[in-house]
C-alpha cells in the first residue's frame, strides 16, 4: 500500500542536463561599465550594461569628476537596461544641459517624454 503525502507538502527535484560539444554561458546580469574617451569637442562617457538605482551613483561620480563647464556626451549605444530612476535622472541632466545623449535607445526617449507629462 502506497503512503499518501500530507497536503501542502511539495518535493523539489533536481534535474541535471548534459550536453555534448561547446556550451555558451550567458550572464544573467550585465555589469555597468563606463568608459571615458574624448572626441574633438567633448568628453564622451560610453555606458555599457545595466544602469539602475543601485549603480547610478557610479555615473554621477563620473560626471562630477569632469571639469566644470566641459561638454559631455553620454553614449548609450551599449546600454542594456535602465530603470525609472535613471530615466528621470537622464531627463534632468539633459534638460539642465549637463549632458548630451548620443545613441539613446528609443524606449528611453519615449519614457523620458512620458515622464514630462
Amino acid at each position: 500500500m502506497a503512503k499518501s503525502r500530507p497536503s501542502g507538502v511539495t518535493h523539489a527535484v533536481e534535474i541535471q542536463s548534459f550536453s555534448v560539444g561547446s556550451t555558451v554561458a550567458l550572464p544573467t546580469t550585465e555589469v555597468l561599465k563606463i568608459q571615458r574617451t574624448t572626441d574633438r569637442t567633448a568628453i564622451v562617457l560610453t555606458v555599457s550594461g545595466r544602469l539602475d538605482a543601485e549603480n547610478v551613483s557610479e555615473l554621477c561620480e563620473s560626471l562630477d569628476a569632469l571639469p566644470a563647464g566641459a561638454a559631455v556626451v553620454l553614449d548609450l549605444t551599449d546600454l542594456v537596461l535602465a530603470d525609472r530612476h535613471v530615466v528621470r535622472l537622464l531627463r534632468e541632466f539633459e534638460a539642465a544641459e549637463r549632458i548630451v545623449l548620443r545613441n539613446c535607445p528609443p524606449y528611453i526617449r519615449i519614457w523620458m517624454t512620458a515622464e514630462d507629462i
